[in-house]
């Protein structure tokens, strides 16, 4: 049997395989014919060893010739099975020889391929492992060479850098002159419109003073017509309200008591000699009822007073409104030092949060203004209609810078009050990025508003949004804002210094809150554990930092 050779002389153990199994089954086949052979002698045997007839009956019976034929068959039958059985166990010698030689040729060959396999992987790992190590060589050298590149490149970005910012400040430092010589120029125009303003305050105080004077003259003029009136009965509720004519009130759902004139308020004066009351008669029937008795004077004031609120009455009751009940005074709680100094913290920045809540106002309105004059007659989607992002925040940043400059002015004089702090000046930068949170806040909100909203008419949407932005809202954030840059004053006022963190009295301290407290002192301007160096450290926090 010759079989296919592979590599380096091997033979291939898929034929020696095939071989092998053919041969098995060949001396499989073998041993079968085999034991059939000698299952059959054995019957033949058997049979001849006990026959069923002698020769003697069969000699008789058949005759001499049969007994000749039977016994020339038995020998027959017996050289054949010694034949058969010769046969058999040659080949069986044969097969187990040929297989013996096969399994131990199949053996030397799988050694050998063994062998040449060990040896073939032995040089490809001595093969790979010197290509590893050029490779690593020549990674070394490239990284060395990338990172002297990488250096030298670095060193002309620093250098590029560097010029650039020299570039930058001289433009800022050319900028800045420009921006002071504006400043002068600004505060020179200040000044000169303070003076106008001045001279036009002065004269709509002199108009309000003339106005005063005349509500006066004519409630002097009332009193006189009355005094000189000659005596009725007194009217009735209903024919003084059929008589009366009143005005057209439109509904709403807010009450505004506030409806009567100076009149009421005022107490009653003397009529000036300068001016006579012009509701009367002639001059010369005034002089008989000068004397008039004080009862007199006051019976005709007590009627005017009471016509007065009989009017208001008669207004709030067509409105639907009741009059507003007095005021009812909570019960006094008693003042801590904390408490004091929370107060003094309100009271320090009462004033620059009004001014703050009315710019941002102020500001809401001109923004829906702008907002109603570019969505006109749109509908639908109006993403492509809105004010340009940047330029809205602009407005609602510009407006809150100045207020929140003068609160925290209030905050460096409230720590210099305080401690006599008197640190490092309040960060201008700091104040820019508190008015720019507060402007992202609101035009992100309005904005967001308008767009999901998407029924009705352009200007509706732009209305019912800024509608619900005019009012506690609005005054929330600023109020945040305000606090902020409050803290921002003090801080700057105490640079230097040691500060702590106080919770405020008048609400339950959150986690946040809570854990600066516990902190106690640290340096001005260092973070708190909270992660803020000053509060509010949510919306609606009222917590103060106070210079140690």
């Amino acid at each position: 049997m010759n079989f296919s050779t592979i590599r380096k002389g091997g033979l291939d153990p898929q034929e020696v395989r095939l071989h092998l199994e053919a041969v098995a089954r060949e001396m499989g086949h073998l041993e079968h014919k085999i034991r059939e052979l000698q299952d059959q002698l054995a019957e033949a045997l058997r049979r001849a060893a006990h026959p069923t007839l002698d020769e003697a009956t069969l000699a008789a019976a058949l005759g001499t010739q049969s007994a000749a034929i039977l016994r020339s068959a038995h020998e027959e039958s017996g050289r054949v099975t010694a034949e058969a059985q010769e046969r058999s166990t040659q080949l069986f010698a044969e097969a187990q020889q040929r297989s013996a030689g096969h399994l131990i040729d199949a053996q030397e060959r799988a050694a050998a391929i063994i062998s040449d396999a060990e040896a073939s992987a032995a040089a490809i790992d001595h093969d790979a492992r010197l290509a590893a190590e050029r490779l690593i060589d020549a990674a070394k050298a490239n990284g060395g060479a990338l990172v002297d590149r990488a250096r030298e490149q670095g060193r002309a970005i620093v250098e590029q850098a560097n010029e650039a910012r020299k570039t930058v400040l001289n433009d800022l430092a050319v900028r800045r002159k420009a921006l002071h010589l504006q400043i002068e120029q600004l505060r020179v125009a200040r000044d000169a419109l303070t003076v106008h303003v001045s001279a036009v305050r002065d004269q709509v105080e002199s108009m309000l003073s003339g106005l005063h004077s005349s509500d006066d003259a004519a409630r002097a003029a009332a009193l006189e017509a009355l005094r000189l009136r000659p005596p009725t009965p007194e009217p009735t509720e209903e024919e003084l309200l059929a008589g009366t004519p009143l005005r057209e009130v439109p509904e709403t759902p807010e009450v505004v008591p506030e409806v009567q004139p100076a009149v009421v308020a005022a107490p009653p004066a003397a009529p000036p000699a300068a001016q006579p009351p012009t509701t009367t008669g002639p001059p010369a029937a005034a002089s008989p009822a000068a004397p008039a008795s004080a009862s007199e004077e006051s019976t005709g004031t007590d009627v005017v007073n009471e016509i007065f609120a009989r009017l208001r009455k008669a207004t709030l009751e067509e409105r639907g409104a009741t009059a507003p009940p007095p005021p009812r005074r909570a019960p006094a709680k008693p003042v801590t030092p904390t408490d004091e100094l929370f107060r003094r913290r309100d009271g320090a920045l009462e004033e620059s949060l009004a001014v703050l809540t009315r710019k941002v106002k102020r500001a809401l309105q001109d923004d829906q203004n702008v907002m109603l004059e570019r969505l006109r007659s749109v509908k639908g989607m109006i993403t492509t209609e809105l004010e340009d992002e940047h330029a809205q925040r602009a407005r609602y940043a510009d407006a809150a810078f100045d207020a929140l400059a003068d609160a925290a002015a209030a905050g460096a004089q409230f720590a210099y009050d305080e401690s006599g702090a008197n640190g490092a000046a309040v960060d201008r930068q700091a104040l820019q990025d508190v008015s720019a949170d507060l402007a992202v806040t609101i035009v992100l909100a309005l904005r967001r508003r308008i767009l999901a909203d998407g029924s009705g008419d352009g200007q509706e949407r732009v209305n019912t949004a800024y509608k619900e932005w005019r009012g506690a809202r609005v005054e929330r954030l600023c109020t945040d804002a305000a606090r902020r840059a409050f803290h921002i004053g003090v801080l700057a006022a105490s640079s230097g210094r040691m500060v702590r963190f106080f919770p405020s009295p008048h609400d339950p301290p959150c986690d946040a809150c809570a854990l600066d407290t516990a902190a106690g002192e640290r340096p001005a301007g260092q973070r708190f554990p909270s992660g803020s160096a000053q509060p509010p450290l949510h919306a609606g926090c009222a917590c103060a930092v106070i210079p140690v």
